[in-house]
């Protein structure tokens, strides 16, 4: 019997605008090839006034999904046909999944970090102190919330967006959300569990023009870190305390970037 050839390969891919600095490319596309998948994945430069063209585009291909960065985790929502539960919570949506005629926006930057604290620590019950409260710090604390975390302090600069955040988490979860201000010298609860630092300004050469922290490893289950950018992630960038105390409970984070590869061929799992 011949050899069937099939020269149709599935496509997902991003849009963004500075596409060219995302590498995510290079990281989905050595994950196709490991796992012996016929899968592209298309960095694209789409404007704003372009976000609904590209959508379409999407649709008109075939398209298994896609990843949106700035500047349209927000506006491509209306563009989409749905929200999960998370993303619908933030209302900013960093990956559309594909199922059957439908794109779904998801936010997959806590989904992915809940997948790194796996094997480390339960979040369910724990007290969390997190740093920061920017898109990934939002992402990561509703997602915690979510998964039944007790509480979560918010550790900011400054107190509008912080704010912001304690009011999503309060109004749309069962977890208690607090704001700390992080002006000089914070000291992390003697309670806390977990410590996550979601600051996009703690890359390692940063860390001294931060403000300073009193916080004892001995006294926390898991130290957790994570990557505010593609950018950083691709060059190895380390989030704070990892990068000076890099302890058995800690984590890199990276599971962020790995799970829009992990939903996208569900789409051909028939379970």
């Amino acid at each position: 019997m011949p050899q069937e050839f099939n020269f149709l390969s599935q496509l997902t891919g991003s849009f963004s605008q500075s596409a060219a600095g995302n590498p995510t490319v290079a990281m989905i596309e050595a994950a196709y090839r490991h796992h012996g998948l016929d899968w592209r994945y298309i960095n694209c430069e789409v404007t704003p006034e372009k976000l609904g063209d590209a959508v379409r585009g999407a649709r008109a291909m075939d398209s298994a999904g896609f990843n949106c960065s700035l500047p349209h985790k927000i506006a491509v929502i209306e563009h989409l046909d749905g929200l999960g539960e998370s993303a619908a919570i933030m209302r900013a949506v960093n990956c559309a999944v594909r199922r059957g005629n439908k794109y779904l926006g998801e936010n997959t930057d806590g989904k992915g970090f809940l997948m790194s604290l796996e094997g480390i620590v339960d979040p369910r019950g724990k007290r969390i102190v997190l740093l920061g409260a920017g898109g990934a710090a939002r992402a990561i604390g509703v997602e915690l919330a979510l998964a039944g975390a007790h509480s979560i302090s918010v550790v900011n600069r400054t107190a509008e967006r912080g704010m912001e955040l304690i009011r999503v988490i309060n109004e749309n979860t069962p977890a208690k959300a607090e704001l700390f201000s992080w002006q000089s010298k914070y000291k992390v609860q003697p309670d806390a569990d977990v410590v996550i630092n979601a600051n996009p300004h703690c890359s390692s050469l940063q860390i001294l023009r931060l403000p300073k922290m009193d916080f004892d490893t001995n006294t926390c289950r898991g130290l957790a870190c994570g990557r505010e950018s593609d950018q950083e992630a691709s060059h190895g960038t380390p989030w704070q305390w990892v990068a000076l105390n890099p302890g058995p409970g800690a984590v890199s984070g990276s599971g962020c970037f790995a799970s829009p590869f992990i939903r996208w061929p569900k789409r051909h799992d028939p379970n």
